[in-house]
């Protein structure tokens, strides 16, 4: 049986369409957001209350969730026990000091954070299996305040996870078409767990630091062009023009063939027409999950197409491996992490830092020794 604590949770997490809570407040205070389009939050007599927009579908509603703070009818104290399917939440509840109410994670084996590895190991946070395929009765047993888990378009819901009684907070902040609109969920999420003071601060942090560095970079001459990604199958997927990654080029004062599209997510294009548009670009950066650092051998082995590229000839060649380095922990959240790594991958002469994701293969792997 689930505790009373639970039951109230349940009642206060609803998916409301209406201008009055379940316990009757006003929607109050509009909370101001400078760059989210798909989260608008107000706060009025200790109740939070967060809309969630439906990326998919213009004018519709994918939640709204209620918590409260102070003593007031169906009020609930903050989340003190959470199953996190997504590695970057679980990153970001780190940053926010909040990693010990992570009770259990979704594909652990990729999750890079010290922290949470620890607790997996002494027995703190459990694994949950497979994000696609969770663990249900291992779900049950921890009995959760609630479950962040990022929704899919035409994925059909949570199945059997919507059948259990806790509480799903749909994680649709990727799904922002701005960095720094996606990094500032975190405003929410702190305060689905009474941290939204930290929260706040946290974020003006990422969002000064990015600004800061958007600036310096504008002021610098026009900086390299660049080509991401690698060949996947028969595609070649690369970030659209109006992408977060695109647009971090663009705030780093770089070229890049695809910048005048206006798609917020990628492109997937065949090989001969990403050579065709890009192939000329004099930096190429992509991310895998392998066991080894990739010599210009091995790309050769994948496809003989990468020879064309002006870069592969050149050996600028930057990798970033995800099973070693927290790339996709960090940079939803921290994009002025990626910013920094941008600006000094396309402006070769800057040295702000060591670069933190990014690693070039050396003339010596690219000769193939």
């Amino acid at each position: 049986m689930r505790t009373l604590a639970g039951a109230c949770l349940i009642l206060s997490l609803l998916f409301s369409c209406a201008g009055k809570s379940p316990s009757g407040h006003d929607k109050g205070h509009a909370i101001t957001l400078k760059y989210a389009h798909l989260l608008k939050m107000s706060e009025s007599d200790g109740i939070m209350e967060a809309t969630l927009a439906d990326p998919w579908q213009e004018g519709r509603r994918l939640q709204t969730l209620q918590m409260g703070y102070a003593k007031a009818p169906h009020a609930l104290l903050p989340f003190k026990r959470v199953v996190v399917f997504s590695t970057a939440h679980c990153q970001l509840l780190e940053y926010l000091g909040l990693a010990d109410r992570i009770v259990g994670v979704c594909d652990a084996q990729y999750i890079l954070i010290p922290d949470i590895q620890h607790r997996l190991k002494d027995g703190r946070t459990k694994d949950c299996g497979s994000s696609m395929s969770p663990d249900i009765e291992k779900i049950i047993a921890l009995n959760p305040d609630a479950i962040i888990a990022s929704p899919f378009e035409g994925s059909g819901g949570f199945g059997k996870l919507e059948k259990l009684g806790i509480p799903i907070v749909q994680a649709a902040d990727y799904m922002e078409t701005s960095a720094l609109g996606r990094a500032e969920w975190m405003r929410f999420y702190g305060r689905l767990f009474g941290e939204g003071r930290r929260a706040d601060s946290l974020f003006q942090v990422v969002d000064s630091t990015y600004q800061s560095l958007r600036r310096y970079a504008a002021k610098l001459p026009l900086g390299r062009s660049i080509l991401t990604e690698r060949k996947t199958g028969a595609t070649w997927y690369t970030p659209g023009g109006a992408s977060t990654v695109g647009m971090i080029i663009k705030d780093a004062h770089g070229q890049y063939a695809f910048s005048d599209d206006s798609h917020g997510g990628s492109l997937a294009l065949s090989a001969e027409q990403i050579i065709d548009k890009a192939g000329e670009s004099d930096v190429w950066a992509f991310k895998y999950n392998g066991t080894r650092k990739l010599s210009r051998q091995d790309l050769l082995r994948e496809y003989r197409g990468y020879a064309a590229l002006k870069a592969f000839r050149t050996g600028t060649i930057y990798e970033c491996n995800s099973s070693v380095v927290p790339y996709f922990e960090e940079t939803p959240f921290r994009p002025d992490y990626l910013l920094r790594e941008m600006i000094q991958l396309l402006h070769p002469d800057i040295r702000l830092s060591p670069l933190r994701y990014y690693r070039h293969i050396d003339a010596e792997m690219a000769q193939g020794h």
